[in-house]
């Protein structure tokens, strides 16, 4: 996984608040989250 602001792969889980990471290189802390799958369906 890399961090989405840098792309380094200097990253943590922490603790507060649930589902963060912490960068250690831009040091920013950051969450991720699946909204949903798309109905689109690539053709080939």
């Amino acid at each position: 996984m890399h961090c989405p602001f840098c792309a380094e792969e200097d990253l943590f889980p922490v603790e507060e608040p649930h589902g963060a990471w912490e960068c250690r290189s831009c040091l920013r802390v950051f969450s991720v989250k699946l909204l949903g799958l798309s109905t689109r369906r690539s053709a080939g």
